[in-house]
């Protein structure tokens, strides 16, 4: 049995060196390692290179370019709504403001949409007279030149009141058949007949309207024109 491991052993250590040696083929590629190193083109120039050097060879070779980064183009900005900041309507008569809030209550304005209330005069009369100038003096000269005109009906006002020594020269109750009347003393050479409405200070109901659209303040305007003498304008 120990000769027989023996020659075994033997025939391998022999295959081996046939092996080694070619006597049982060349390698694969036909080349031992020395001739195939051999073989390759300018292997003179070939040279080892140490850690250090082999990394800063590594860096020194430019990195590959980036693809430009496309930046998304900008989402569109919606121009602003152009408002209107506060716009003022009235005043209302009582039964007027209840019509006019019913109505402006379905355009769903909210807080933008606020009732006050405005000093308002009650109008029952027109008065034509001629403005305070000089007082008792001015009133005087007033007087002689109307007279001088032609001019019979006038009176000198008197009390304690802003028209003290004012020349009234009519009092009437609509505005048409006032101004008609200072038109003809103009023609007749009176000069600064004014027009005056009175009437009892009260006040009536109103609203303000905030930063509407045009749109929204054309739709007010247009619940507004449904009331006589009623008109929007800028809050004072």
């Amino acid at each position: 049995m120990l000769k027989f491991v023996f020659w075994v052993l033997v025939a391998l250590n022999a295959a081996l060196f046939a092996y080694a040696q070619g006597y049982l083929g060349k390698p694969a590629g036909g080349e031992r390692e020395p001739q195939r190193l051999k073989s390759q083109l300018a292997t003179e120039r070939m040279v080892m290179l140490s850690p250090s050097e082999a990394r800063a060879a590594a860096e020194a070779i430019p990195a590959p370019a980036e693809a430009p980064v496309t930046e998304p183009a900008p989402a569109p900005v919606a121009p602003p709504v152009e408002t209107i900041a506060c716009t003022q309507a009235g005043a209302f008569a009582a039964g007027d403001a209840r019509r006019f809030e019913t109505r402006i209550a379905r355009l769903d304005l909210g807080a933008r949409a606020l009732r006050t209330s405005v000093p308002f005069q009650e109008v029952t009369s027109h008065l034509v007279y001629l403005p305070p100038n000089g007082g008792k003096e001015g009133a005087d000269r007033r007087v002689a030149e109307l007279k001088e005109k032609g001019v019979q009906n006038f009176f000198v006002m008197q009390g304690e009141s802003p028209l003290k020594w004012a020349v009234s020269l009519g009092v009437f109750k609509t505005e048409t058949a006032a101004q008609t009347l200072a038109a003809a003393l103009g023609k007749q050479g009176i000069r600064g007949v004014r027009v005056l409405p009175r009437g009892p200070q009260g006040t009536r109901a109103a609203w303000q309207f905030r930063d509407l659209t045009t749109g929204e303040r054309a739709q007010v305007a247009g619940i507004a024109d449904d009331f006589a003498g009623v008109q929007l304008r800028p809050c004072g």
